[in-house]
């Protein structure tokens, strides 16, 4: 028997080190008689299964050349193995065979290349290498590049991959051709066969033929096959609903031999659909190994036991799972607090007020403290709140709203409009969108420029006059650029931030520019593009309402922006550099967690997003996606919906998330205070009551930007015998009932108002006011609310109603 060594470095037995588990981890951990399925929900230790079930399986007497243990990243194989080494040894843990898939497979496949006709040096492309051949063989075939772009026609090369789809296969697919016709590629068969073509040409494999070359090396041969399963005697699985079909398709192959696999995984955290990762694997295993053995890690160490039962309310409306009763033996806690605000804005205030509280009173550091969200768009108004009550933040895996390269584009068109004389920025623009001027005609306008000692713009105003060996079609191209900017630098001093910036990011085509482009990211950038506007639609009307109406211009704007952008430099020097609050999307966030934890946006057509509503499988990723969120936190979880938000440039209502139905009074307080919680969709609180620009989710325009029409919102009915919370839109302070009613006027009447009237206000909620100036249409009114701070507001241009006045 082997001897083991604990994290403290004491020499201890198996048997003592075993005892350390709760029943179910050791079960699942000396279970080693064959086909094993570990259903690990959040915060079970899997991974502490994982590495302890390893060590066992060498105290047994199991060579750790016999071990192969997959993981999806080097991050999690790396982590996994000094923990091993830590309990049995370097030396041993050295000679497992530890890895992800790809790193896995790669060696084999270097090892046996002859059999599938490559040089066992072939070259490993990357997917700018894989576009660049493409563009290559989309070009010989005199093909549209527009049509057949890049990464989209690798995109599904990869996903037929994926699926163990040849190039046979592919053009024999009557649905696969179909969708190809669907979309004006039909060619892409023929592709895909030419890519294949040229890559063994090359004695080149790209990422996804690791995985089919593989699949294909053992379907094809089987003596291999075997040789593989008898060198590793013993296969675990992490992360198991995350596997593709090809990966589980290996799996298969290789353990037909001796079935000793144990696979570690939670049907309730697969979240990745859109890369390919296939849930069927997991519920299904008990069908494909008939004599596999089930086991379930319920006990949650993570989490209080009322988010580890709102969790429990949420993800059991799911029909597709693996029916478990996660529980947590940590202290009750504070239950879920759900916050409705009255707009986005109001809604990132509650955030920063509930953090720099939790700093405060809770002592939680800010390093512990993370905000989720669907997208990463949704960063935006979060950063810039944040920013102002200077609470340091990261993005994690991933860059800063205003550092996102399509939003410096955008501001920089926008930089040319306020000082034509940035050089930086013309060069950025002068070519983006492509219109004809290339880097060797940039580069002449430079050196003429320097020549002459003037500056850019006055060059590119008049080429010819001073760039000598300019053709005329180039010249013109110049010009033409030139003189649109300057339409927008004379439109700048009259037209608003808003409605001059959207023009320019239609009229320039920057959206088009990326929809063209055809990355992976497009629909993202877009996302971001759009969030954009609806920050510019937020500048012009806050600074309307706040009275500065000389303010409301691209320079203003820029000037704002300018700020932001500057904040955003790391110093990591500073005491704060590892103290900071995490902002991600919640797909980022599985694995980790944070004593506190903020889900924001948790509206229809946000989360669930609209394109999963029209179907079932969808809505229950979306909803595995959630539990996920809610999953990460320890001690504290808020979850917020706002009434109302910009979204393409427009006043959006949404309706609250259908799943905030689906979790049970008992574990969630709604504004933080207890007692009836009535869900209602708040409509009649606003119909007609801020002005004529309402709309709806059920109306909701599609993006003029991206051409993504948003789906309906038919609500599912619940197949839960559980009470759930409804929850109102309405407004949670007490109101002196002798108050005057809300207004319902199509427009703001905007009343005189007085010390001590509560108001309330379309973007920054209730509000009482402290005191009032001026008369007609300078009457301005300073009124302290109770989330977004004291601001002064320009009656005329204010969005509000007289809700009642405060109780004496």
């Amino acid at each position: 028997m082997y001897h083991l060594r604990d994290y403290n470095k004491q020499t201890t037995t198996v048997n003592s080190l075993l005892s350390s588990l709760n029943e179910s981890q050791r079960a699942a951990v000396e279970y080693i008689s064959g086909p094993e399925l570990v259903i690990a929900g959040a915060g079970s230790g899997k991974t502490r299964v994982l590495t302890y079930k390893i060590a066992y399986l060498l105290s047994q007497g199991i060579k750790p050349w016999n071990i192969l243990a997959l993981t999806f990243t080097n991050k999690a194989a790396k982590e996994m193995k000094e923990r091993i080494a830590a309990l049995v040894g370097a030396n041993d843990a050295h000679y497992l065979n530890m890895g992800t898939f790809h790193s896995i497979f790669l060696r084999i496949l270097r090892n046996e290349a002859e059999l599938l006709g490559l040089n066992r040096n072939f070259t490993i492309y990357d997917d700018s290498d894989s576009r660049t051949l493409i563009n290559s063989i989309v070009k010989e075939m005199h093909l549209d590049d527009k049509t057949y772009k890049a990464a989209n026609v690798l995109s599904r090369i990869g996903m037929a991959k994926n699926n163990l789809i040849t190039p046979e296969s592919y053009s024999v697919d009557t649905f696969l051709l179909e969708r190809d016709h669907r979309s004006n590629m039909p060619k892409l068969s023929e592709i895909y066969r030419m890519y294949v073509i040229r890559c063994k040409s090359a004695n080149a494999v790209d990422f996804d033929d690791m995985l089919m070359y593989t699949y294909m090396l053992f379907r094809n041969h089987p003596e291999v096959c075997q040789k593989y399963a008898e060198r590793f005697k013993y296969i675990l699985v992490d992360e198991y609903q995350d596997t593709n079909y090809a990966q589980q398709s290996i799996i298969t192959l290789l353990t037909q031999y001796h079935s000793n696999i144990c696979v570690v995984g939670d049907d309730a955290q697969s979240i990745y659909a859109f890369r390919g990762a296939n849930i069927d694997n997991i519920l299904n295993f008990q069908n494909i190994y008939r004599d596999s053995k089930l086991f379930k890690l319920e006990q949650n160490y993570r989490s209080t036991q009322n988010i580890v039962n709102a969790a429990n309310c949420l993800i059991k409306h799911n029909s597709r799972q693996i029916k478990k009763n996660v529980f947590s033996e940590n202290q009750q806690g504070d239950k879920v607090v759900l916050n409705i605000s009255y707009s986005d804005k109001e809604e990132a205030a509650i955030v920063c007020n509930e953090i720099k509280r939790l700093d405060k009173r809770e002592q939680v550091a800010y390093g512990d403290i993370a905000v989720l969200y669907r997208t990463n768009a949704q960063s935006r108004l979060f950063e810039d709140e944040l920013r102002r009550e200077n609470i340091p933040y990261r993005i994690y895996g991933g860059m800063s709203f205003y550092q996102r390269k399509e939003i410096k584009d955008i501001i920089a068109y926008f930089r040319m409009v306020a000082n034509p004389d940035d050089e930086e920025a013309l060069k950025r623009i002068i070519n983006y969108p492509k219109r004809g001027i290339g880097n060797t005609t940039v580069d002449k306008l430079i050196a003429s420029a320097r020549s002459y000692g003037v500056g850019l713009w006055s060059v590119v105003n008049n080429p010819t006059a001073y760039v000598a060996g300019i053709g005329p079609a180039v010249a013109r191209k110049v010009v033409a650029f030139h003189d649109m900017i300057d339409q927008y630098i004379e439109l700048a001093q009259t037209i608003d931030a808003y409605v001059l910036g959207k023009r320019i990011i239609e009229e320039t085509g920057l959206a088009k520019a990326i929809m063209a482009d055809g990355d992976d990211d497009a629909n993202e950038r877009i996302d971001n593009i759009e969030e954009f506007v609806s920050g510019l639609r937020d500048f012009v009307d806050t600074k309307l309402e706040e009275g500065y109406t000389s303010e409301i211009f691209i320079s203003n704007f820029l000037q704002e922006v300018a700020l932001m952008s500057d904040a955003d430099k790391d110093d990591d020097d500073t005491d704060n550099a590892g103290n900071r609050v995490t902002l991600m999307t919640i797909h980022a966030s599985k694995g980790l967690e944070f004593k506190a934890v903020f889900i924001v946006g948790v509206e229809e057509n946000i989360f669930p997003s609209p394109r999963s509503c029209e179907f079932p499988q969808q809505l229950e990723e979306e909803r595995r996606l959630f539990y996920v969120a809610i999953t990460r936190a320890e001690k504290f979880c808020f979850i917020s919906c706002a009434k109302s938000r910009y979204q393409y440039g427009n006043m959006m209502f949404n309706e609250p998330s259908r799943f905030l139905r689906e979790i049970n009074s008992d574990y969630m307080l709604v504004n933080g205070r207890l007692g009836s919680n009535r869900i209602d969709d708040g409509s009649d609180r606003y119909s007609g009551s801020f002005g004529d620009e309402r709309q709806t989710s059920a109306n909701v325009k599609p993006s003029p930007f991206g051409n993504r029409q948003m789906s309906g919102n038919n609500r599912p009915t619940s197949n839960s015998n559980r009470p759930m919370p409804t929850i109102s839109y309405g407004s949670f302070r007490k109101i002196n009932s002798s108050a005057p009613k809300p207004s319902t006027s199509s427009k703001p009447s905007n009343p005189t108002l007085a010390i001590g009237t509560v108001i309330e206000h379309m973007r920054f909620g209730i509000g009482t006011v402290a005191s009032v100036e001026g008369s007609g249409e300078n009457e301005k009114a300073m009124v302290n609310f109770e989330n977004a701070g004291t601001k002064t507001l320009l009656l005329k241009f204010a969005k509000y109603k007289i809700v009642g006045k405060t109780e004496k």
